[in-house]
């Protein structure tokens, strides 16, 4: 696991070392999020979730504000080849989230 996961992940979305996977180039689309809003909003991303075990890489969830429009983007690391892997991207629902979409609600 990265020191400081966040800076890692903005560098390399500044410096475009990202991999988009099959499963978010399929479902950006169908959520109206576009790879813009993703890359512009990289000042504004925090992380709420961590995934240190995660299936393949160490990933992590990210809340992030485009315009008035908050989405979260699972972010895995791939330190080896020094990229990131935009995993899925998608718009938090209440029903799932606490206000401020920061914490997830109870079961």
């Amino acid at each position: 696991m990265p020191s400081d996961p966040l800076n890692l992940i903005k560098t390399c979305i500044i410096q475009g070392k990202i991999i988009w996977t099959y499963h978010v180039n399929m479902r950006l689309k169908g959520r109206y999020i576009s790879r813009e809003a993703v890359l512009s909003s990289v000042d504004m991303f925090e992380v709420i979730e961590e995934y240190p075990e995660d299936k393949y890489l160490p990933s992590y969830l990210i809340c992030a504000k485009h315009e008035h429009e908050i989405f979260h983007i699972q972010i895995a690391i791939d330190r080896e080849d020094d990229n990131v892997r935009i995993i899925t991207v998608y718009k938090p629902t209440m029903d799932k989230w606490q206000k401020g979409y920061k914490t997830r609600r109870q079961p």
